[in-house]
């Protein structure tokens, strides 16, 4: 297909070429259409060739592709993409690839994107939201990200996941009642190094202790919080406690705009990672077992995982060479 500034259409090449068959200089006609005398006679000498066939455009693509990933090393791709779930920087460091490779074999085989994918089942179930508004802090502490992720907890056993004699019909059906943990997150928005904790409720009070111990673990990285974000729950907007540890360390609160969640983006992101690598990445026999895998894999996220809003640096790489030193 032509391109939107094409000097020539193939109707006009037609017309170009009976110009030229009525016998006038080739030169002559190029410029009266506008157009080099190199693509000219091209178009000449392919009418000439073929026929009119010879005047409709032609394919870009390589006829053959020397330096292309071999069909082995792809399904390798594809299939740790299916067993992992996880993006090409993760998939490149496990088989020694280069993640722009990765990416090119994935979309090459119209893989969805991660963010499409129900982390649990690898189905899709979302559409997608982009935005041209992005933004970063320029220092660590500038603005810390809070929210709460919600998940049933595990009755003992592991629940009808570790089951294979029972399905989710059964589970729907079922009377027990577990109850709920709720994960209290928080992320620097400029190096993305990340804090959590479970705890049995998202109150004030609980929401309040939290940030305290936050900014004692960011503190001990040598950052000090200037401003908390936060959507507009009621633990952040009308607690007292909440308040009150915000005032005793001189952060300022922002909240986000009402129905606005990816305002406080970075912290929902993390909420979605820590499902997908922690919460629901292999069935656990209990919900204390999953519980005492979190600090394990918060030490990963922010020491070792690299992360591609930031360069692919892993998080403490921008504390380290900015401000502190993760103890």
């Amino acid at each position: 297909m032509s391109h939107a500034n094409a000097r020539l259409t193939p109707a006009g090449r037609l017309i170009m070429v009976q110009r030229i068959q009525s016998g006038r200089p080739v030169a002559h006609v190029a410029a009266e259409m506008g157009i080099s005398r190199t693509a000219a006679w091209r178009w000449w000498r392919r009418f000439r060739e073929q026929g009119p066939a010879g005047l409709i455009d032609r394919s870009s693509v390589a006829r053959s592709h020397p330096g292309r990933t071999t069909v082995c090393v792809e399904t390798r791709v594809l299939i740790m993409r299916h067993l992992s779930r996880r993006g090409p920087v993760f998939i490149a460091g496990r088989l020694g690839m280069h993640a722009s490779t990765v990416g090119r074999v994935l979309h090459r085989h119209r893989v969805p994107l991660l963010r499409e994918l129900d982390p649990v089942t690898g189905r899709i179930i979302r559409a997608t939201r982009a935005t041209a508004v992005r933004y970063e802090h320029d220092h660590p502490g500038s603005l810390i990200h809070v929210d709460v992720k919600k998940l049933g907890k595990i009755p003992a056993g592991g629940g009808w996941r570790a089951d294979p004699t029972q399905s989710v019909a059964v589970h729907r059906t079922s009377h027990l009642k577990v109850g709920y943990d709720y994960v209290h997150t928080a992320i620097d928005d400029h190096s993305r190094v990340a804090y959590a904790e479970i705890h049995d409720d998202e109150k004030g009070a609980t929401a309040a202790g939290f940030l305290d111990r936050a900014v004692a673990f960011y503190a001990a990285l040598g950052v000090r919080i200037e401003r908390v974000i936060s959507d507009n729950a009621f633990a952040y907007r009308h607690s007292t406690a909440f308040r009150d540890v915000l005032h005793a360390h001189g952060i300022t609160q922002k909240f986000i705009r009402p129905h606005c969640p990816w305002t406080n983006g970075k912290v929902e992101r993390l909420n979605r990672t820590l499902a997908v690598e922690w919460a629901y990445a292999r069935p656990w026999t209990s919900n204390s077992e999953r519980a005492a895998a979190l600090p394990t894999w918060l030490d990963h996220y922010n020491l070792d995982r690299h992360h591609l809003g930031i360069g692919g640096q892993a998080p403490i790489d921008r504390i380290n060479n900015g401000r502190g030193q993760y103890n």
